[in-house]
């Protein structure tokens, strides 16, 4: 699976990739897809109030966040698939704790090691595919990786609310649990050579940071604010559908409406990326965030409701495998798992503090929160807009650029 062989040349496209990676990609966000919406129903039966209920739920996104940097040292050190076989054990660890929590605050503990899990499938995934992918190709195999996770997640909801039926709240963490195994073992069972250990020296992944911190602080900021962008789509269109008296039962509809439109573009956007450059998609996907969340606070009708969805449906699918791609253009070759964890760092610290954001401000209002965030889209867009030409050539000026022909 992991290997530089010749089966990752361009005549074999992206079918080596299929079934050692993207279909346990597809498995493991199946099973997130299925735990993710009981977990504050879990912690609401384990007698957590709502506040922490949604405390508890934002634990797996800062178990992203603390596990992006000690993944770039696991992967750089032991290889991709030892990783994922090491992220497979830690997140059904996770999910079990959860299982078997006996109150919130352990539920907290099984949230946030499924979410240092998640960062270390991430980011294995990513580093694999940024160096096993040649440059013109790059960015629809990421899309694809992506596109296959976002289809499991959409799929995972309607499997969980089987198993949640026959087994009550439990039942969509079982079909979590029972996901990542599976996944972790399609990936065990791949034949690759032993991984290339990171002996070149004693500098980890802060050193590598602090060596590259001018494209993390540029660069890295409009990343930033995608990840902000994206998580504040899940936190403002619900809360904005219930001010204008929208059933929870239609918002849940409202978002398969968003979720297929994003689906429908994830891979397109790969494409696009890679015969036209990173801009084509960049730019106009932060302007549809922006434009979407400038507007909500004007939408009092259902049928508004949904085109604002769409158009923000349309947003994440058009970024969709966008911020791993550039992390891939702009990452060093010979310490490139250890870049990619302080890169996956920006995007992950925006989908944690994009919702606190919001919730923030909504104090003021949520009208407020929801201008808030659409106007760091807006400012995201000039972000790329001003550095994605700097560090990353347009697809006619690599021929040009040795470093970029090849990963």
């Amino acid at each position: 699976m992991f290997a530089r062989t010749r089966e990752t040349e361009p005549s074999a496209g992206l079918r080596p990739f299929f079934t050692s990676l993207f279909v346990p990609s597809a498995i493991f966000g199946l099973g997130t897809g299925a735990g993710a919406p009981m977990m504050a129903l879990l912690a609401r039966d384990l007698g957590a109030s709502v506040p922490v209920a949604g405390m508890i739920v934002g634990m797996i996104a800062l178990g992203a966040v603390l596990g992006d940097l000690p993944s770039g040292s696991v992967v750089g050190r032991f290889g991709e698939q030892r990783a994922i076989i090491g992220g497979t054990v830690l997140g059904a660890t996770g999910v079990l704790v959860s299982l078997l929590a006996p109150n919130p605050a352990i539920l907290a503990v099984g949230a946030v090691l499924t979410g240092f899990a998640m960062a270390v499938w991430g980011l294995a995934r990513q580093s694999y595919l940024a160096g096993a992918l040649p440059i013109h190709m790059r960015a629809r195999g990421i899309s694809a990786n992506a596109a296959m996770h976002r289809a499991g997640f959409l799929v995972g909801p309607f499997v969980g609310a089987v198993a949640v039926h026959r087994f009550g709240i439990q039942g969509g963490l079982m079909v979590e649990f029972v996901a990542i195994i599976v996944a972790g073992i399609l990936i065990a069972r791949s034949t690759v050579p032993e991984p290339q250990r990171s002996d070149r020296g004693g500098v980890g992944v802060l050193g590598v940071a602090r060596s590259h911190h001018v494209v993390l602080l540029t660069l890295g900021a409009g990343s930033m604010l995608v990840g902000a962008s994206r998580a504040s789509r899940e936190a403002v269109l619900p809360l904005w559908a219930e001010h204008i008296g929208v059933a929870p039962a239609t918002v849940a509809l409202v978002f398969g409406i968003s979720g297929a439109v994003d689906l429908l573009l994830a891979y397109p956007a790969g494409v696009l990326m890679d015969k036209c450059g990173r801009l084509v998609t960049a730019i106009p996907a932060l302007l549809l965030f922006g434009t979407a969340f400038l507007i909500l606070p004007l939408i009092h009708e259902l049928w508004w409701l949904i085109v604002v969805a769409v158009v923000l449906g349309a947003g994440n699918g058009m970024s969709n495998g966008l911020v791993m791609t550039l992390g891939a253009d702009v990452s060093p070759r010979d310490r490139r798992a250890e870049f990619l964890a302080a890169w996956r760092l920006t995007h992950d610290t925006g989908s944690f503090t994009g919702p606190l954001v919001v919730g923030a401000v909504a104090t003021v209002s949520l009208a407020a929160g929801a201008m808030t965030i659409g106007a760091l889209g807006v400012v995201g867009a000039a972000v790329m807009w001003r550095y994605i030409p700097r560090y990353v050539p347009s697809p006619r000026a690599r021929l040009n650029h040795p470093d970029m022909v090849r990963p």
